[in-house]
């Protein structure tokens, strides 16, 4: 019997469109969390020095998010069953040389995809023992590192937001000060021309 493919693997997925990277880059970092549990390919993710390993672990957060919300699983009892990066089109540039010349630039992006699934029984005692021998509970680490990252950007997109809102009254107000002040010009501009007008304010010869 044939095996199942990669992308038909049973499991909860996400999936990272266009970006900007090599699909080769991507690939030696889901090479080292392939099989891992969820608490140790988000450490692994976390202290790569590989610029790729951030979206890569954007997109292990969010299967795991779909994997609780979407099939009531928990965070602790999965690992990542498969991943894999599909190459994206190609941006093509052109640098100038000497002589008139140019080179062509290549900007390479992927599809970065993360299958997440749970540990069968026997598996998942295994780990708990381990982790319980190793005296720390990494999953539960993991899953609060995610909750604390996820809060982190809702506090600064509300920030932005009130920001935002602060920038638009604060220029609301400058503009009717504005008009405030321009309005007293003309009215005391209008005074002045009426004062030279009237002929009884003028001095008698």
């Amino acid at each position: 019997m044939a095996d199942t493919k990669t992308n038909e693997r049973p499991g909860t997925r996400a999936k990272a469109s266009y970006v900007r990277s090599s699909a080769y880059k991507a690939r030696e970092v889901l090479d080292l969390i392939r099989g891992k549990s969820y608490a140790e390919a988000a450490e692994i993710l976390q202290f790569s020095e590989r610029g790729i390993s951030e979206d890569i672990l954007k997109v292990l957060d969010s299967a795991v998010a779909n994997a609780e919300h979407n099939d009531n699983q928990v965070a602790e009892e999965l690992y990542v069953s498969a991943c894999y990066a599909d190459e994206g089109p190609t941006l093509k540039r052109w640098r100038p040389r000497a002589r008139g010349r140019a080179t062509r630039i290549r900007k390479r992006t992927c599809h970065i995809t993360v299958i997440v699934s749970r540990y069968d029984d026997e598996a998942l005692e295994a780990l708990r023992n381990r982790e319980a021998a190793a005296g720390r509970s990494g999953s539960s680490q993991a899953a609060e590192a995610r909750r604390a990252r996820v809060a982190q950007s809702k506090a600064r997109q509300q920030e932005a937001e009130e920001e935002i809102g602060d920038t638009e009254t604060t220029v609301e107000d400058v503009a009717d000060e504005i008009v405030a002040a321009t309005a007293a010009e003309m009215e005391a501009a209008a005074e002045d021309n009426v004062a030279e007008a009237d002929p009884s304010t003028e001095e008698e010869e």
